[in-house]
C-alpha cells in the first residue's frame, strides 16, 4: 500500500484536514517503506529474474547447494587449437585472476545447478518427470535415457552444442537426477548437432547407417 491508500481510509469528517492527513502520512510512511522493501526482495531472489552474485549464494544456502566445487574442474576454458570440446561454442571464457581449474562456479552455471537441485527435490522419480526437468534446464540440446534394467541407465546428450562446463557438471554427477541406488553407466555425447547412430531408429536425433554419427562415450558414475 501507498501513503495515499492509507489517507483514503480517513473518514469524511477529517479527509479535508491537511494537518490530520500529514500526521497520517508521517505515521504510516515507515510501514510503507518496509512493505516496498519486502516486495522488492521477491524479485531480488527470484531464480527466474535471474539473480546474481550474493543473491545466488543466499538462494544456494536455502536450496542446500554451494557454488564451490569439491574437486576442481579442469579443461573447460576456451583455447585455440587445443583439446576437443573447448573451441568455439564449447569452451568457456577464463576470467581475470582465474586459474586453469574451476573451483567456484560462475553465476550462469551456478544458477543452472540451483534450478537442477530444486527440480530434483521435487521430482516424482519417473522417467517422464526427469525428461520434463531436463527439457526445462537445457534448451540447446536434448537428453535421452536407456534403462539397462540392472539398476543403471545410460544417458545420451544429443542434438546440440554442449559447452564444456555444462558437460563437466553433468558427467561429474553435480546435476544428479537419478533415483537412490541407481547409477549412470555411460554418457554418450553427440558431435554437435549431428544425429547419433542407433540401430533400427530414424528419429530427429537418432539415425542409422550413413546418417548417424558415432557418439563420444564417457564413463558413468
Amino acid at each position: 500500500m501507498t501513503i495515499a491508500d492509507y489517507q483514503a481510509l480517513v473518514s469524511s469528517e477529517n479527509a479535508d484536514q491537511p494537518d490530520f492527513l500529514a500526521v497520517i502520512s508521517a505515521s504510516v510512511e515507515p510501514s510503507v517503506q518496509v512493505q516496498a522493501l519486502l516486495q522488492a526482495m521477491i524479485s531480488l531472489f527470484d531464480i527466474d529474474t535471474p539473480p546474481a552474485g550474493d543473491q545466488l549464494d543466499i538462494i544456494g544456502q536455502w536450496v542446500g547447494i554451494s557454488r564451490q566445487i569439491k574437486i576442481p574442474i579442469s579443461g573447460v576454458f576456451f583455447t585455440w587449437d587445443g583439446a576437443a570440446n573447448v573451441g568455439w561454442d564449447y569452451g568457456i571464457w577464463q576470467g581475470a585472476g582465474q586459474t586453469s581449474n574451476i573451483s567456484s562456479l560462475p553465476d550462469d552455471a551456478y544458477l543452472k545447478l540451483i534450478k537442477a537441485t530444486i527440480a530434483a527435490n521435487q521430482w516424482d522419480g519417473t522417467t517422464n518427470g526427469a525428461y520434463e526437468i531436463w527439457d526445462s534446464l537445457f534448451t540447446t540440446f536434448s537428453i535421452l535415457v536407456q534403462d539397462n534394467l540392472n539398476m543403471s541407465y545410460a544417458m545420451a546428450l544429443v542434438g546440440g552444442i554442449i559447452d564444456s562446463l555444462t558437460l563437466a557438471l553433468i558427467t561429474g554427477g553435480y546435476i544428479n537426477l537419478r533415483p537412490e541406488g541407481v547409477r549412470i553407466s555411460k554418457y554418450f555425447i553427440s558431435q554437435g548437432t549431428n544425429p547419433v547412430f542407433a540401430w533400427d531408429l530414424a528419429v530427429t536425433n537418432l539415425q542409422g547407417w550413413d546418417v548417424g554419427y558415432w557418439a563420444t562415450e564417457i564413463a558413468g558414475n
